[in-house]
């Protein structure tokens, strides 16, 4: 009260009320006092408070690491994640990036670590809608029927398998491949797909989800094997490091569950 110049409290009878003053800066010292309380706590329970930052593609995020996040935090108290969710290039030695999570094939990428999480499949996938009906989705075939919805993408050490690609591989033949809507990302694709606007090119990962709780369904049986995976990138030097060595060992243990 002497050093803010203003009454606190008013002491009647050997209580202590809070003024008007005081309970208007009551909310803002709450917020402070929380934040003391969580920082000791990080540092009580795990040592030092880090911040690491991962770069990691939108539909993957969306799809796969977010809704997992919860259990990382668990088991790291004292790290602090950041995502970068952007579909571009990363760099290492520019941006503020400890590891990043994305398209990679198997092979040397000088000054970095790369670590397979994922390999990739495509197949095509749509909504259960299109599976009965006229011109029912049986075969493959039966696509010359329907709208092919396309992903305008491309990985930065080659193209990712398409319609004529996918066509090609299953054997059927007669169908433009380049017909149909395009879109900048797969999950914008899928969310189409899903509402039975076409058919789209699918990928390990990525659709799981839709298709566990039925939202999307694959028609065909047939999938299209490729060499591109998801990586887990981080420079060389800093692979072993706790707060990158924790988040990549977490990582490699969520893929199985």
């Amino acid at each position: 009260e002497d050093d803010l110049g203003v009454k606190l409290l008013r002491r009647t009878s050997g209580r202590m009320i809070p003024t008007e003053k005081a309970m208007a800066g009551l909310k803002s010292l709450n917020v402070a006092f929380d934040l003391i309380s969580e920082a000791a706590s990080k540092l009580r329970d795990g040592g030092e408070w880090q911040t690491l930052t991962a770069r990691v593609g939108p539909s993957l995020a969306a799809s796969w690491l977010v809704p997992r996040l919860y259990r990382f935090k668990e088991a790291n108290p004292n790290i602090e994640l950041r995502l970068d969710a952007t579909t571009n290039p990363v760099d290492f030695t520019s941006k503020d990036i400890d590891i990043a999570i994305g398209y990679g094939r198997d092979r040397t990428y000088p000054g970095l670590h790369a670590k397979l999480l994922f390999a990739q499949e495509v197949y095509p996938v749509c909504s259960p809608k299109l599976l009965s009906g006229t011109n029912a989705l049986k075969q493959p075939n039966d696509l010359r029927h329907h709208t092919l919805l396309h992903e305008d993408w491309i990985i930065e050490d080659g193209s990712w398998p398409d319609w004529s690609i996918w066509l090609e591989a299953a054997d059927v033949t007669g169908i433009e491949a380049s017909r149909g809507p395009r879109f900048p990302q797969q999950s914008l694709a899928t969310q189409a797909a899903a509402q039975g606007q076409g058919v789209a090119l699918g990928s390990t990962v990525l659709v799981d989800n839709d298709l566990l709780t039925g939202r999307l369904v694959r028609p065909f049986e047939f999938s299209l094997k490729t060499d591109v995976g998801i990586y887990i990138f981080c420079p060389s030097e800093t692979v072993d490091t706790p707060k990158v060595a924790a988040f990549r060992d977490w990582l490699l243990a969520e893929r199985s569950r």
